[in-house]
């Protein structure tokens, strides 16, 4: 969404409304997603408020913002990754929204929490988790360790997004804001055709009664105005029941919650008796560092996690099953 951003920075939202409806106007018109928007108002709203919440961001700079940032890391300790989102969120409010990007170098006192080594499951753990999943979060699951999806980009998937032919997920909007192409596991080929036409009954179910409609970006909706209501466009896990989209203030059918899955999880671990902090990601860790076990280049796998930096890809080979007694010292190759 950056790009888009920086090329359409002239946009200006009225300014009879107040900040925070000027901040989503902007939000929407760059089509940032949905929880993007909740937690950039979120960050400029404790900005605010830190400031006593009577003053401005107008009447603020560059310095007010790195002491905000420094209160952040010295007194809320958050990880540096959560002070980088907050940064974000600032950088965005005073260059798209105030039009007056912020001057000077921002050196706030930065987190010195260490990045932590990844939680992976042995290929055990995993049968045993997921056998103690059933119906949709069992698929949802398989999905997650199958192809390395991140919780929101399963959660996030349309019919078209899935190649059955060639086996193929493509990942639309990912981290960054980035597509990429993961593999879809042969033997959920058969299960993810049943989700499809499931979904589809329950689209012209929805169409008979008047609805029908998905959320799609409104740049999309203008090219092809009925987009919203086609095939292709429904979630592959939709939920069950309709609800008031929070932008349109349309009625229309929104994707499954991710708290289901995550619980779902969470409870599957604790049947499956597994010693370990598991979540969704635990998921997704396990599907790198298997692949990397199993002899998978590096520069392969950082292409099917979305990772910007080899060296995000790097730390798996930390936590990889390696027996180094298979290895030969560099003396015994002489």
């Amino acid at each position: 969404m950056e790009s888009q951003s920086k090329n359409k920075r002239k946009f200006k939202p009225n300014p009879d409304r107040k900040l925070m409806d000027q901040v989503r106007e902007v939000l929407r018109y760059y089509q940032y997603a949905y929880r993007t928007e909740q937690t950039y108002c979120q960050w400029i709203l404790r900005y605010i408020y830190y400031f006593g919440g009577k003053t401005h961001p107008r009447m603020l700079g560059a310095k007010d913002v790195e002491r905000f940032l420094s209160h952040l890391t010295m007194e809320k300790k958050v990880s540096g990754s959560t002070q980088r989102q907050a940064l974000n969120a600032l950088v965005f409010l005073y260059r798209d929204v105030l039009h007056s990007p912020l001057e000077g170098e921002i050196a706030p006192i930065r987190s010195n929490l260490k990045k932590k080594v990844p939680t992976v499951l042995t290929q055990t753990e995993v049968n045993k988790l997921l056998g103690n999943l059933e119906g949709l979060y069992a698929l949802m699951a398989k999905m997650l360790y199958g192809s390395g999806l991140r919780l929101m980009e399963c959660i996030r998937l349309r019919i078209q997004d899935v190649d059955l032919g060639q086996g193929l997920i493509f990942v639309r909007g990912g981290k960054g804001a980035k597509d990429r192409t993961t593999v879809l596991p042969e033997n959920l080929q058969k299960e993810i055709e049943k989700q499809i036409e499931e979904v589809v009954a329950l689209h012209h179910k929805d169409l008979e009664e008047g609805y029908g409609e998905v959320y799609i970006p409104e740049a999309l909706l203008r090219k092809y105005p009925g987009a919203a209501r086609e095939r292709g466009w429904q979630w592959l896990f939709p939920s069950r029941k309709r609800s008031i989209d929070p932008r349109s203030g349309m009625e229309m059918r929104h994707h499954i919650m991710e708290s289901g899955l995550q619980k779902a999880v969470k409870r599957a671990a604790g049947k499956a008796d597994i010693g370990k902090k598991v979540s969704c990601h635990t998921l997704r860790h396990s599907f790198a560092t298997h692949l990397l076990e199993n002899g998978v280049s590096i520069r392969i796998l950082q292409d099917l996690l979305g990772h910007a930096d080899v060296r995000t890809t790097e730390i798996y080979t930390h936590v990889m099953n390696r027996d180094i007694r298979q290895l030969k010292s560099p003396l015994d190759l002489l």
